[in-house]
């Protein structure tokens, strides 16, 4: 059987074998099959679907594709985690060291910011010199030094997973599950860590904007884990307005840190001591004395003290007075009275990006200074002159008034007030 048969299998809804999706893995990764033809297979999976045995085998073909670090084998409790991408999300950079500080390693394989969201590996190069590791032996060197390692992929990790997302992201097939699946799973079991924590965003500012959407993904990222052998939990997260109130690389790391001083906002923080109690769970301790060794981890300063930690074993500088500083600041008011019924989080990233906090197209250079910052919630009364955000950047020149008005459409006015959904939707294991 030619490749082409196996396209029209696929294209006619009918299962792949192992076989099959091993081919194809081995052809986007040698180039031995051609782009028109792997761009054909990616629609037809797209349109197609695929069921969770495909599924699984794509994500072990294409973990396959390249180098494997087997972390469990040398580091058997450290654990991963992976945000499905939000704004506002500043996570990673809180739940690694807090982590950390009560004695779990963490081994994350960070991202770029994608769309209106602003990704890891940005906020990170706010530190200066802070050099994401891109070996095993540079990852395993930083876990032994401080028992957290942030790592970028590679070249050689998962190389089939980087040609197939470059076609995916010009052939309108990003969206499909089972390559959504594939392309998280198979970078986390290139690594190996033995347990994962998922924070699968839902909501306006997320890219599954339903319940039954972000289930959907919950529930297939869980299954692949669990069928890798990976210990697992997973927590569906609001997502309409953004998590923390700030969207921007160097004022998140700024976050960050007055959260793991105890002083950072209260929404972010509780997220991010949820998905921490989950790391630790898995790690063998229970629910309530995870609960207790975090507090007293940020009670004592070790948790602030780890991030230090973490980043001068990365080669930065972990004063947080060498973070980039905007040069030019847009404070947004409030046309009327009322109370804050819906903040759009998609809206705000967006506005952030067109700041310079991320990509308007490939290649494009961040501003590591500029942010959003969100200044009232959802719930909350304003009144006519009020601040709603305030806007920085530094070089990218902008139309201040048009910016004013994008900010102003994402908060939305009501005579009444409302009380906040809650943060955590859904919880899987």
């Amino acid at each position: 059987m030619n490749f082409t048969e196996v396209i029209a299998k696929k294209r006619d809804g009918l299962a792949l074998s192992a076989e099959e999706i091993g081919r194809f893995v081995k052809g986007a990764t040698d180039g031995s099959i051609s782009d028109v033809q792997l761009a054909a297979m990616l629609m037809a999976i797209c349109i197609r679907g695929a069921n969770s045995a495909e599924t699984q085998a794509l994500v072990q073909a294409m973990a396959a594709s390249g180098e494997q670090w087997h972390l469990r084998e040398s580091f058997p409790d450290a654990v991963d985690k992976h945000s499905t991408g939000g704004v506002g999300d500043t996570v990673s950079l809180v739940f690694a060291p807090w982590v950390a500080a009560c004695g779990v390693p963490v081994a994350m394989m960070a991202g770029a910011g994608l769309g209106h969201t602003q990704g890891t590996l940005d906020k990170l190069a706010a530190i200066p010199g802070f050099v994401p590791a891109g070996q095993r032996g540079q990852a395993f060197a930083s876990l032994e030094r401080c028992g957290v390692v942030f790592a970028r992929q590679s070249e050689s990790i998962a190389p089939a997973d980087r040609k197939l997302y470059a076609l995916r992201d010009v052939t309108a097939t990003v969206p499909s599950l089972p390559l959504i699946v594939s392309s998280i799973m198979s970078k986390k079991l290139a690594v190996g860590a033995g347990k994962l924590v998922l924070d699968v965003k839902c909501g306006k500012g997320a890219f599954r904007k339903t319940l039954a959407e972000a289930r959907e993904l919950a529930e297939a990222l869980v299954s692949v884990a669990k069928g890798a052998g990976v210990a697992v939990r997973a927590v569906i997260s609001a997502m309409d307005e953004p998590l923390g109130p700030v969207l921007g690389c160097a004022e998140e790391v700024r976050e960050a840190i007055a959260c793991l001083e105890g002083r950072g906002d209260a929404r972010l923080l509780a997220l991010t001591r949820q998905l921490a109690q989950h790391a630790l769970e898995l790690s063998g301790k229970g629910a309530e004395e995870a609960l207790q060794v975090l507090d007293q981890a940020l009670v004592s300063g070790r948790a602030r003290a780890k991030f230090e930690e973490l980043v001068v074993a990365h080669g930065g500088d972990p004063d947080p007075a060498a973070l980039p500083q905007c040069k030019n600041r847009l404070e947004v008011t409030s046309p009327a009275e009322g109370f804050i019924t819906a903040v759009d989080g998609e809206l705000l990233g967006w506005v952030a990006v067109e700041a310079g906090a991320g990509r308007r197209y490939p290649g494009d250079e961040v501003d590591l200074s500029a942010f959003v910052r969100v200044l009232v919630r959802v719930g909350e009364r304003v009144e006519a002159g009020q601040p709603l955000a305030v806007v920085g950047w530094s070089s990218r020149p902008l139309d201040r008034e048009g910016l004013e008005q994008r900010v102003r459409r994402a908060f939305t006015l009501g005579p009444e007030p409302v009380i906040p959904g809650p943060l955590v939707l859904a919880e899987l294991a």
